[in-house]
């Protein structure tokens, strides 16, 4: 008699879970890493860096330029050079050399930040985007980094893209 209320209990359990676990779950899949390199937005991004940064490269530019002219100036005219002359040219060399590194990290390290804080914008907003797509697709669960395989039957990746690209393209002709 215990074993066969046990039992019923165990089916009724099961039979409750069950039409829980039994309804249609929607899973959707995004490949942000495809949607940041496909968005126009990210094409604009690079150009509005480099115009950014493009008066700095290029002083970066003619400083290596300089630098390099000094140290052909001394390698061709060592020989008809004074000691105090070859050592005031070695000793500016040096100092150029060291100028311009410190100058190269700089610009490499605020062109980093900079490239970061846009790319970080853009990845809000792309999750902006596919939380919409999520909600008026009544989508449960939207995964994205790390996942080893997702079939193209869920994959939204494109979705989000047009979307994107849509809001860019209206965003141009304001």
């Amino acid at each position: 008699m215990k074993k066969s209320a046990i039992v019923v209990v165990a089916l009724c359990l099961f039979g409750i879970f069950g039409v829980g676990i039994a309804q249609a779950q929607k899973i959707a899949y995004v490949n942000t890493e495809r949607v940041v390199k496909k968005l126009p937005q990210s094409a604009a991004i690079l150009k509005s860096l480099e115009a950014e940064f493009k008066k700095r490269n290029n002083a970066l530019l003619s400083k290596r330029k300089k630098l390099k002219k000094l140290e052909e100036k001394l390698g061709k005219d060592r020989s008809i050079m004074s000691s105090s002359e070859i050592k005031n040219i070695e000793q500016d060399i040096r100092r150029r050399r060291r100028e311009l590194n410190n100058s190269s990290a700089e610009f490499r390290e605020d062109l980093n930040l900079r490239r970061s804080e846009e790319i970080n914008k853009l990845l809000r907003k792309i999750s902006e985007v596919v939380i919409s797509i999520g909600k008026r697709e009544k989508i449960d669960m939207i995964m994205s980094a790390g996942v080893a395989y997702a079939s193209k039957s869920i994959d939204i990746s494109d979705k989000v893209l047009e979307q994107l690209s849509q809001e860019f393209k209206k965003k141009g002709k304001k």
